[in-house]
């Protein structure tokens, strides 16, 4: 590719489309409303995704983004203190892996949607 690329997002799905909508809010995501049926989530000016008010099991099922940061120890801190496994029944938050190649956590969407956080070995 010989052109300036300025991001790549994926669009995910939502079996509860408010409910969706309002866990990415209360995770610290900003919204930005693009019709009924679907909203951009950002977390920097540059990363963000799409969230559609469309629900295929197999595709949630199977549906996996990976947000890298910077400091591990501090997002999985505030990810845990937003309670957000205690406001949504289906949402779930592994503790910290450590790995060969860096550490991760897991936080599964009130869909199922598969959150990896992680940060690289230097």
């Amino acid at each position: 590719m010989n052109y300036k690329s300025k991001s790549i997002r994926s669009f995910i799905g939502a079996k509860d489309f408010e409910e969706s909508r309002q866990f990415y809010t209360e995770l610290g995501f900003s919204e930005i409303p693009i019709s009924h049926n679907m909203v951009v989530f950002k977390v920097n000016e540059d990363l963000a995704f799409y969230l559609q008010k469309a629900y295929v099991k197999d595709w949630i099922d199977n549906s996996m983004l990976f947000l890298e940061v910077e400091d591990l120890d501090a997002c999985f801190e505030d990810v845990k203190a937003r309670n957000l496994t205690e406001k949504y029944d289906k949402v779930r938050l592994s503790e910290i892996q450590v790995l060969e190649w860096g550490r991760e956590f897991f936080l599964h969407d009130p869909s199922g949607i598969l959150w990896h956080f992680g940060s690289f070995n230097s």
